[in-house]
């Protein structure tokens, strides 16, 4: 067997600046509704706020994933993507009002759609068809990492000063910084371009959608999928409300958060190598099972070890579908659209979150935490049986499965 080096020095470095950008972003993240709500954001707000912010982040993923294909580069947008959602942490300490706090975490969401198509591009360059898990699965784990880190910094930090949550957003700088600093480390090996060696003279903000017309039908196939499932996966900051609101405290909600990280990050790369063995399509189905299963489950968990159990197995759902998705997209899409290909599905998927988002918000406020959960698990279980029926013969000519 040959010597194959899979976790190149790109792949490395790459997952280097996600960890340390998940540090500062996961810092903040389980403790984010909690801080909203004590600046005076209801329910409904803060999922109108997370949907906008998505909103944004996937209307960006589109154009920028397709202008980085048009314009055969991929390093700049990485480097800007990641200087803007550092940039945005901070901003959110400076002021309480509402405007201000959609204007921060619009820039946050919009330094994310600027990155994700190209950073995804520059993995799947690393790769081969076989595998692709297996980098993505490694890049999700160190991401996954700093949500692990982040978290634990931050319940440290709120130990000492309770309630102290505006000073996290200042700290939360530093490791951004660093993010920034690796993706100097980082040297693009070609200029990326169509085989008539032609570009697009301008990239229109929803040129991006034009793709789906031209894509291979596996791809259609699968993204409608995803979004059918994403329609009905709200935020996770749900989740953390779910326990808040059950009568832990600060100290369970982030633990909670902290130990689905470590599931997820520990499980990713085992996952990918997984994946790449007997194919993307049943890890992926089998993520989305699970799912099912801790959201039906989370509508009616009240104990600690109900939810420690839950959240278990939603690491581990996340570590089965994340990576795994983008991997097979990069597998039936041709090279030279591959940054299209992710921005386009992580296009729609944000916006299906802007609906999903809001809509959970209105129906937990109006009817009830149980319904939500419910409804989400059901719509799961169906997509994954739905994957599942995909023909084989189908799938072969356009990738690994």
């Amino acid at each position: 067997m040959s010597k194959v080096k899979i976790i190149t020095h790109t792949v490395l470095v790459l997952s280097f600046v996600s960890l340390f950008t998940d540090i500062a972003s996961e810092m903040l993240y389980p403790v984010m509704p909690i801080y909203l709500k004590t600046i005076g954001f209801s329910v409904v707000l803060i999922g109108i706020l997370e949907g906008f912010a998505e909103a944004i982040a996937g209307l960006s993923k589109g154009y920028f994933g397709n202008l980085s294909d048009n314009i055969g580069k991929r390093l700049p947008f990485v480097q800007i993507g990641y200087m803007f959602s550092a940039i945005s942490k901070p901003m959110m300490a400076v002021s309480i009002f509402p405007a201000w706090v959609f204007l921060a975490r619009t820039i946050d969401r919009l330094g994310k759609g600027i990155r994700t198509g190209a950073r995804d591009a520059l993995l799947s360059d690393e790769a081969t068809p076989t595998t692709k898990g297996r980098v993505f699965g490694f890049h999700r784990s160190m991401d996954t990492l700093g949500a692990v880190l982040g978290p634990s910094l931050a319940l440290i930090y709120l130990a000492f000063h309770p309630n102290d949550y505006q000073t996290l957003f200042y700290i939360a700088f530093f490791p951004g910084m660093i993010s920034i600093a690796f993706t100097f480390l980082i040297k693009e090996k070609q200029k990326y371009q169509s085989p008539e060696g032609l570009r697009k003279p301008k990239t229109g903000l929803l040129d991006f959608v034009k793709y789906w017309k031209q894509s291979p039908v596996i791809y259609q196939k699968l993204v409608a999928a995803l979004l059918l499932f994403t329609l009905f996966n709200s935020s996770d900051v749900f989740l953390l409300l779910k326990i808040k609101e059950t009568g832990f405290n600060d100290t369970t909600v982030i633990g909670a958060y902290i130990f689905y990280n470590l599931i997820y990050a520990m499980s990713s790369y085992p996952l990918g190598i997984l994946a790449d063995k007997v194919g993307m399509k049943k890890i992926l189905a089998s993520g989305l099972i699970l799912f099912a299963i801790v959201y039906i489950g989370m509508a009616f968990a009240q104990s600690e070890v109900v939810f420690l159990v839950l959240f278990l197995l939603y690491g581990m759902y996340a570590a089965a579908t994340e990576g795994v998705a983008k991997a097979w997209i990069t597998n039936i899409c041709e090279k030279r659209d591959t940054a299209t290909a992710i921005g386009t599905y992580t296009a729609f998927q944000s916006i299906a979150t802007l609906l999903a988002s809001s809509i959970a918000g209105l129906i937990w406020f109006y009817i009830g935490a149980s319904t939500v959960f419910l409804l989400s698990g059901i719509i799961a279980l169906a997509v994954a049986i739905y994957i599942l029926r995909f023909k084989n013969e189908l799938a072969r000519n356009y990738g690994h499965l």
